[in-house]
């Protein structure tokens, strides 16, 4: 018990200087991080063993192939092409691209996704002159929202894919409706948030519309040779049960090759200048702290209260675990949440007949994955986003992402939980 709260304290602690920057947020994290080490609350071997390699080797992957397809000029081409067919309206381009982004991460791993797009709202942004800190934060909240209709879009998913042996069709049948009509209203919250603040002259929308997108390429024998290969990388995300590798493993080798093709003998600019190591040890001291609450065994005396409050009713559980799990993947990283939620209702639908627990299982990946909006550290594709922005100037801060973060999440909880009941009650 005295390892709980030590750990609970080093967890708000930590919590409290990441939401008032008091210190650099990876300091924070990563000081948290090795104190649950230094009070024997985990030890060093577990600690380390904590962290996801998988995510954090997918992220230095796909910074790799940021890093060259940026050289190309693609980007700025996208941007531009993007930009006219919105007619340069800021608002217009914001809606266009959360909806390519959500389409996107439906299909693709939502980090992966926002670090393709972000860097086009960076540079539409740019060209406009304004502040691309709406685009930031409404991007990334696109992006859990849309990778949560597939199996393959966000890593909850994966993991209750894993455990139910559910198919891919599974999640698409009985996610994605709800998901598509979260994407619509999502789109009408936006509109109203930022119909009167996205503010462009005259001039600059001129100047952009006369843009010359054609001669951005700056190098188009580098970008065949890098759209081939991250299409060959998309294609591996998509059949990597049948190829046998993680996405951890393609997206390095998609990154390396695109290094050996373009930067072969300037590696070391590119990891020093490419690479955000900030974000990458922010992680590793997130994951750490979040194994202190799960070896203490916290995290699983919550879950299990759930149970006896609810009395096993499958109709109450429903709702009380898509409303905690969007709550509590607001405040920790959702895959060890979803870890460790794991068991505990396949324990409840070993009581009671197959069919009968699958609502629960929907609820366990709407909330765990919609809830990763309501803050900051909720999902690593928030962190990943803010990240991009910070490393080209523009500073977004914890309360920044949560205010616009929590009300697309309270209009995504409550018309999901009208979802189970009204489908599967």
């Amino acid at each position: 018990m005295i390892q709980m709260i030590v750990a609970l304290v080093i967890f708000a602690i930590t919590y409290v200087l990441i939401m008032t920057e008091w210190i650099n947020k990876m300091t924070a994290a990563l000081m948290g991080g090795f104190l649950v080490i230094a009070f024997h609350i985990v030890g060093q071997k577990r600690a380390f063993a904590a962290v996801d390699w998988n995510v954090i080797f997918l992220l230095i992957g796909m910074m790799m192939v940021m890093a060259v397809l940026r050289e190309t000029g693609i980007f700025q081409y996208i941007a531009i092409k993007t930009a006219k067919l919105a007619k340069a309206s800021p608002v217009r381009i914001m809606l266009f691209m959360f909806a390519i982004t959500a389409l996107i991460s439906a299909f693709l791993d939502n980090v992966t996704t926002v670090m393709m797009l972000v860097p086009i709202a960076l540079l539409i942004a740019s060209e406009l002159k304004i502040s691309p800190i709406p685009f930031v934060i409404t991007m990334a909240i696109a992006s859990n929202i849309g990778g949560t209709a597939t199996m393959i879009g966000d890593p909850p998913n994966i993991l209750i894919g894993s455990a139910t042996n559910y198919v891919f069709m599974d999640f698409i049948y009985n996610l994605s409706p709800i998901i598509i009509l979260i994407t619509i209203t999502s789109l009408g919250i936006t509109w109203l948030i930022y119909r009167k603040s996205m503010i462009v002259t005259n001039q600059n929308r001129a100047r952009l519309m006369e843009f010359r997108e054609d001669n951005l390429i700056q190098n188009r024998k580098l970008m065949h040779r890098s759209l081939l290969v991250v299409g060959l990388m998309l294609l591996a995300f998509i059949f990597q049960d049948k190829i046998g590798l993680d996405i951890a493993a393609i997206a390095m080798i998609a990154g390396l090759t695109l290094l050996i093709l373009s930067n072969r003998k300037r590696v070391d600019k590119v990891l020093a200048n490419d690479i955000d190591w900030a974000t990458i040890f922010f992680f590793i001291g997130l994951f750490m702290i979040v194994e202190s609450l799960i070896e203490t065994g916290f995290i699983k005396l919550v879950s299990e209260q759930i149970v006896k409050i609810t009395h096993n009713d499958i109709r109450s559980t429903s709702v009380v675990i898509l409303w905690f799990s969007g709550i509590f993947s607001a405040i920790v990283d959702n895959v060890p949440f979803v870890t460790t939620m794991i068991p505990l209702i396949k324990d409840i639908g070993a009581q009671i007949p197959p069919e009968a627990i699958k609502p629960v299982w929907w609820s366990l990946s709407l909330g765990a994955c919609l809830g990763g909006n309501g803050t900051l550290i909720g999902a690593s594709a928030n962190i990943v986003s803010v990240g991009i922005a910070h490393k080209n100037g523009h500073h977004i801060s914890f309360g920044d992402f949560t205010k616009i973060g929590l009300i697309y999440t309270l209009n995504s909880l409550v018309i999901s939980t009208a979802y189970i009941l009204i489908r599967y009650f």
